[in-house]
This record gives structure tokens, C-alpha cells and sequence, in this order.
């Protein structure tokens, strides 16, 4: 898979990948113009809408309705080195969810696949090239 990251102007980043166009800009106070969210911001969002989609098609594969249902992700970041020392996943169920199940919807949202690319990260490698 490839993808194109170009830069539109002031503290934008965009990229092209897959037919789609993401933005990404800094906030006002890193120097951007807060049009987007930041690539961090789609760092946690990526992670956050990773985890809802293995709730929503649990709940989906057993015909338990969706209304109501949802997932908030909180992040703790420590104060010195600004990276993340915590991410809790809250998997907010509807009305009348069996008990039954409450167990296993938690071991499908710890399945997402984001998420488990922290547990065995990626090797990168970066190169450049000119013109």
C-alpha cells in the first residue's frame, strides 16, 4: 500500500490514500490554523473508531440493537514528555444488553486492530529521495 503526504500550506499535512483525502492541520497555538485535527488527534481517533467498530458488529452479529450504544476513549498524556501514559476504552451498552455477553464485548474491542499494532509495532524505516 502506498500513501502521498503533501503539505497545502502553513501547518497542513494532508494525504492521499486510498481515494481519500485526510487532512490534518496543528491547532492556533502550534502554529496552524485549526482546520483538522492534528496527526496525534488521528493517532487516538484511529484507536477510538478501531475499538467502536468491534463493539458495533458484536452487538450487530447477535441482533442486539445499537441505539443507545457507544464508546468514549479517555487518554491521560504525562506532563514531561507529552506522550500518552494511559488510554481507557469506556463501552457504553444499550438498554437491556445481556449480561451474558459482557465479558466477551470487551475481549472483541481488545481484538482491535490498531490497537494491537502497539502490542508488536511495526519496523520503519525512513529514506529520503530528491526531485
Amino acid at each position: 500500500m502506498e500513501m502521498e503526504v503533501y503539505f497545502p500550506g502553513n501547518q497542513k499535512v494532508h494525504a492521499r490514500y486510498k481515494g481519500f483525502v485526510v487532512e490534518t492541520d496543528q491547532p492556533t497555538g502550534g502554529g496552524g490554523d485549526n482546520t483538522a485535527p492534528s496527526p496525534f488527534d488521528l493517532f487516538l481517533i484511529s484507536i477510538g473508531t478501531c475499538a467502536g467498530f468491534f463493539a458495533l458488529s458484536f452487538l450487530q452479529k447477535r441482533d442486539i440493537p445499537t441505539e443507545g450504544a457507544g464508546l468514549v476513549l479517555r487518554s491521560e498524556r504525562d506532563p514531561e514528555s507529552h506522550l500518552v501514559t494511559n488510554i481507557s476504552l469506556e463501552i457504553r451498552l444499550p438498554a437491556g444488553f445481556p449480561e451474558k455477553y459482557r465479558d466477551a464485548v470487551i475481549r472483541t474491542v481488545e481484538q482491535c486492530t490498531v490497537k494491537r499494532h502497539l502490542d508488536h509495532p511495526p519496523a520503519f524505516e525512513t529514506y529520503t529521495t530528491i526531485g
